[in-house]
């Protein structure tokens, strides 16, 4: 199945880099799954931030109180492109009770 990440960030608040910075992570991260869809930045305003995997809303600044944490981010959309998938530190991470 081909998948597609979507990063629609808000131009007013200049978060271009960080919409960018998030699709190159998230297309290191699942490489083989985001083969032949790969990741859309699309520009927006009013303070938008929000990623999608599939069209399914994963992040959203306003909904989530802020920017993702990366490693929560990858499992977010590990859940929903690759549910099967180990993420290796990542998943380490969210199995500590401090995390």
């Amino acid at each position: 199945m081909i998948h597609h990440i979507k990063v629609v960030y808000c131009t007013q608040c200049a978060w271009m880099l960080r919409g960018a910075w998030v699709a190159q992570e998230l297309l290191t991260t699942f490489q083989d799954e985001l083969m032949g869809g790969g990741a859309t930045l699309v520009p927006g305003t009013g303070g938008i931030f929000e990623v999608y995997a599939d069209d399914q809303l994963v992040w959203s600044r306003k909904d989530d109180g802020g920017f993702p944490d990366i490693v929560l981010l990858k499992r977010r959309v590990r859940d929903r492109i690759a549910p099967d998938r180990p993420l290796g530190h990542a998943d380490r991470a969210a199995a500590r009770p401090d995390a």
